[in-house]
């Protein structure tokens, strides 16, 4: 009996892939557009941690200004003053706060999504600049 196994990996491959047209392409020019790419995404991540940071930042100061005030409050009430006078002053603190709150919801909010807005535009247009990179690559080959 023998030992002798068929080779499945014994074949020609000049024959297997002689019907196969590939058309060359310059591989500088994908290198190039990939390049670009990363650029794109490493210019868009930067604006991203700046704009985290400048948010983190305005956080920090906005929660620094709230407990100033909360101080602020606290020393009032420490004061002597009649019931009256005590809840005014609390009615007029809590609607300043609500309205500062509002306000600060809506700095914060419209922080993130200008740094949003500034890094999707940065993919946006690499993105657009990538299709038409595409578009004059596959006119050059068509015209080989």
């Amino acid at each position: 009996m023998s030992d002798a196994r068929v080779n499945p990996f014994d074949f020609d491959v000049t024959k297997v892939f002689a019907d196969f047209r590939f058309r060359p392409f310059d591989v500088e020019a994908v290198w190039a557009a990939q390049r670009r790419n990363i650029e794109a995404f490493s210019q868009a991540n930067q604006l991203a941690v700046e704009g985290v940071q400048t948010l983190a930042q305005r956080q920090f100061e906005l929660t620094r200004e709230a407990f100033e005030g909360f101080s602020t409050l606290l020393r009032d009430l420490a004061q002597p003053a009649s019931a009256e006078a005590r809840i005014a002053k609390n009615t007029e603190y809590a609607k300043q706060m609500l309205d500062k709150g509002a306000n600060h919801g809506r700095e914060i909010a419209a922080l993130a999504a200008k740094t949003g807005a500034e890094a999707a535009e940065v993919l946006h247009k690499r993105a657009a600049a990538s299709l038409d990179e595409i578009r004059a690559f596959t006119s050059q080959q068509d015209g080989r």
